[in-house]
């Protein structure tokens, strides 16, 4: 952590570690080398130092451009959340990271429940927790919670008719079946694209032609 009175750019006196922007440019240093090498481990000791050295938010901003690669992401983010363990955000940061990377739906699923409660707003926590229940029939019931929770969420509403569809499919459940034709039909009466409204229209025509 910076001295109080350090300028953003002032060098930590214990880590050697640049503040602020400089702490930007040495983590975008560290990824651009590990965009050439490819080398993991190598990229997480590049990064322990100057994640050791930081202020979380001055961490948080110098790997924003990189949330989307897990590598660094969740290696910075078990620190953020070390420090900050209810911030709902933070969680969700590092559940998505550890989801690209494929840690699996137990530990991503608990820290999505953990944002949750930390945010019930965060729409984010709520797509990590429906995608991480494994049971078909449970998972579709966790999307259609979020649709209700988020009337306007679309991507939570193709995903709760894609599941109910698998659904119907898997189980000859008419039930699942009527309720994947009914959101897709209501995201065709919001769709503007005529690219999109093709495709809707084609699962739904496909969907009431099914017969168990």
């Amino acid at each position: 952590m910076s001295s109080p009175s350090a300028s953003p750019d002032t060098p930590d006196p214990r880590s050697g570690i640049a503040g602020g922007s400089g702490l930007a440019r040495s983590v975008a240093d560290a990824v651009a080398a590990y965009r050439d090498h490819d080398n993991v481990a190598a990229l997480h000791e590049a990064l322990a130092p100057l994640v050791a050295g930081a202020e979380v938010d001055a961490l948080v901003e110098a790997v924003e451009p990189f949330r989307d690669i897990p590598e660094v992401a969740g290696f910075v983010y078990e620190t953020v959340v070390e420090a900050r363990p209810n911030d709902a955000r933070a969680l969700v940061v590092l559940a998505n990271a550890y989801w690209l990377a494929g840690r699996g739906p137990d530990v991503v699923g608990e820290l999505a429940t953990r944002a949750i409660a930390a945010d019930p707003a965060n729409r984010g926590a709520w797509h990590l927790w429906a995608l991480t229940e494994s049971n078909p029939r449970q998972r579709t019931e966790r999307w259609r919670q979020v649709t209700v929770r988020f009337p306007g969420d679309d991507l939570a509403k193709a995903l709760l008719a894609d599941n109910a569809a698998s659904l119907a499919g898997a189980e000859h459940d008419y039930d699942a079946l009527d309720l994947a034709v009914e959101t897709y039909e209501d995201l065709l009466g919001r769709a503007q694209h005529p690219q999109q409204r093709s495709a809707l229209e084609t699962a739904i025509r496909t969907l009431k032609g099914w017969k168990f």
